[in-house]
């Protein structure tokens, strides 16, 4: 049996290529955090780990995924056979509670390790395989200006890179934010589809004036407009308003999408695989969204390429996928770490097909962006490394 004998994990700084404009939080940088296991045949697993704005967005902070990783999981970690994935992270589960950025961290390096002992993509680990080989993905306009987002949509477009639009609102008043949205749609017209994310920035009431707004507008769809443990007010926008709510921030794993689907508090499920724990609880999230009737989208926690390319095993699996993805993460950074860049075109991300997760990390601008760069810390199992 082969066992783990080595754990890096360490914290990546890159500049975005503008400011990141949420309700919460204006992104100049994203921190990722990167997961690397070696065993004791020498085959070595990449995850990822990464959350939006520190602790603006969620509970899990770039500095607490490695300190979860390092100082909790890495101790089980060490006595689990990396080739039996779930019962590692099941064992991982009995230890650590919640942390579940850091648990997808972990189960994104163990798959990738696994997929490459057995010479095939993670895909194929997952839910009986691909069933594409590419995914449409949107485009995050967050600049909070509008002729500059108009700009930035007109040059996606023409590039062929991106005709669906999400607009990141919610800072100004809901008529402001209305109007912002609806200047840009006219804009775009019948080239694209654009949607809106209000990362949870409305009350009730307010979320009742702007979906009505914003259907006029012509908007499609309409993120997590109010705070995500409010069911109740989740189900009854989804049930008044012909345009659709999508849950993000209420979904953390299967059990909210089985509460969430089963009160009618969403039409649209964002999964994502950090937020959900990890890859195979991602899949169980889709399962469920499917079994209930609820629409797919594939949501990013604006991952690097490691990230990305471990959503997109993911995504390549599901059945239907009716709103696409946001697989964008890596076009926002000034930088890419990969050796090989994600292949975006003709509107869409193409999936990787390589061993593992198909994708080699650019050992030079890791090093270069490596917050510890002067100190760099690893893991080394007593014993075995």
């Amino acid at each position: 049996m082969a066992t783990i004998v080595e754990i890096d994990t360490y914290i990546v700084d890159i500049p975005t290529i503008r400011p990141h404009v949420l309700a919460m939080a204006t992104m100049h940088h994203q921190s990722i955090v990167l997961v690397r296991l070696r065993d004791s045949d020498g085959i070595e697993g990449i995850g990822e780990g990464t959350t939006i704005g520190g602790l603006s967005y969620g509970e899990e902070s770039p500095e607490g995924i490695k300190l979860a990783i390092d100082t909790y999981i890495a101790p089980v970690l060490e006595t689990c056979d990396p080739s039996q994935v779930g019962a590692a992270m099941a064992k991982i589960g009995k230890s650590v509670f919640g942390n579940h950025l850091a648990k997808c961290a972990v189960e994104t390096a163990l798959l990738d390790l696994a997929g490459k002992r057995l010479g095939v993509p993670v895909s194929t680990l997952i839910g009986g395989g691909a069933i594409r080989d590419r995914l449409p993905v949107a485009w995050t306009l967050a600049s909070g200006d509008t002729a500059r987002d108009i700009e930035e949509a007109e040059r996606v477009l023409a590039e062929r890179r991106h005709n669906i639009f999400k607009l990141k609102i919610g800072k100004r008043d809901v008529r402001a934010d209305v109007a912002h949205v609806a200047a840009i749609k006219r804009a775009v017209g019948d080239r694209g589809s654009v949607r809106v994310d209000v990362n949870q920035n409305w009350s009730e009431a307010q979320a009742d004036l702007g979906m009505k707004l914003l259907e006029e507008a012509g908007v499609d769809l309409v993120e997590q407009p109010v705070a995500r443990h409010d069911h109740a007010a989740m189900a009854r926008l989804s049930a008044k308003h012909v345009v659709p709510l999508m849950a993000d921030e209420a979904l953390h794993g299967p059990a909210d999408a089985f509460a969430i689907a089963a009160c009618g508090g969403a039409r649209v499920f964002a999964v994502k695989i950090a937020q959900s724990g990890g890859l195979l609880p991602a899949h169980a999230v889709a399962t469920i969204a499917q079994a209930g009737g609820v629409g797919l989208y594939g949501g990013t926690m604006l991952e690097g390429g490691v990230g990305t390319a471990a959503s997109a095993h993911v995504f390549a699996t599901l059945p239907s996928l009716a709103w696409g993805t946001e697989l964008f993460g890596p076009l926002l950074l000034t930088e890419d770490i990969l050796a090989e860049p994600l292949r975006y075109a003709d509107f869409h991300l193409s999936v990787p097909t390589g061993p593992g997760l198909g994708i080699a990390l650019d050992e030079d601008r890791v090093a270069f962006h490596r917050r510890d760069r002067r100190s760099p810390t690893l893991h080394v199992v007593a014993g075995r490394g």
